[in-house]
């Protein structure tokens, strides 16, 4: 279902750290190297060019295009390397990323592993467990994060249960971006410096986070109460319940700023 930048993509932790994966769930080879603390000798180019690892990636495309070619499926790349800005570095399938990992430790490859299995299983705890060894303040963050993640999932059900094309959810999202964020979210992403394709709202602070959440609650209220139907419908109830969430906000900064004159 589309829902513009949303797309709920989640990072695999590994020891704490963000481990990066792309669009077709390849993980970042150059990550766990990093967080192995890995030699120069034991880089992933290194081990790309290994005779061992060039064997698995062999067996490994064989059994992806078989596998492709029963599902009907495009076939996909097992590795590669990305250079220049951005997500650069060596991203491989899982099977290789473990691989990789066990050339560098064989308990590094067991985490990795175990991990993510749990991470694509969508184990709670998983989480639960990374966030005790976080702060305060980044469990505030994630909290709320959580919670606007599943009632941005009510507003997109919603809009697609009221008739929303797929180019109408981006303009929903937009039409509530641009009153709490003053900008749609491409805008916004340039102003804050963040790649195209960036995840906006794991960029946002908590107040903000706060604030899409209880607009997109009243766009849900509102397209339903009013039984708004198709693009144009539903953008202007996501506008109009955005601009209260929007004015409300303003008024109180007007307040505490005039008592603090006062």
């Amino acid at each position: 279902m589309p829902t513009n930048e949303e797309s709920d993509e989640n990072q695999l932790i590994l020891r704490g750290k963000a481990i990066r994966e792309d669009s077709n769930s390849l993980i970042c080879l150059d990550d766990i190297w990093t967080l192995a603390k890995g030699k120069g000798t034991r880089s992933p180019s290194r081990w790309k060019a290994l005779p061992s690892t060039k064997r698995l990636v062999e067996a490994l495309k064989q059994k992806i295009v078989k596998s492709a070619l029963l599902e009907n499926k495009a076939i996909k790349t097992v590795l590669y390397s990305k250079r220049g800005r951005g997500n650069k570095g060596t991203y491989a399938h899982p099977i290789l990323a473990a691989a990789y990992a066990g050339y560098l430790s064989e308990k590094l490859e067991i985490e990795v592993r175990e991990v993510w299995l749990r991470y694509r299983s969508g184990d709670a705890k998983l989480a639960d467990e990374i966030l005790q060894r976080a702060s305060a303040e980044d469990n505030r963050w994630a909290a709320v994060r959580a919670l606007g993640r599943a009632e941005r999932r009510g507003f997109t059900d919603t809009l697609r249960d009221h008739g929303v094309t797929q180019g109408g959810y981006p303009r929903c999202t937009n039409a509530v971006y641009q009153q709490i964020l003053n900008g749609t979210a491409r805008q916004v992403r340039e102003r804050l410096g963040l790649p195209k394709k960036a995840n906006l709202r794991d960029n946002l602070d908590t107040d903000k986070l706060s604030y899409l959440m209880a607009a997109e609650a009243l766009a849900t209220d509102r397209i339903n109460e009013e039984d708004c139907r198709g693009d144009r419908e539903c953008e202007r109830a996501s506008s109009r319940s955005a601009s209260f969430i929007r004015e409300a906000i303003e008024r109180d900064k007007k307040d505490r700023q005039k008592r603090l004159v006062g």
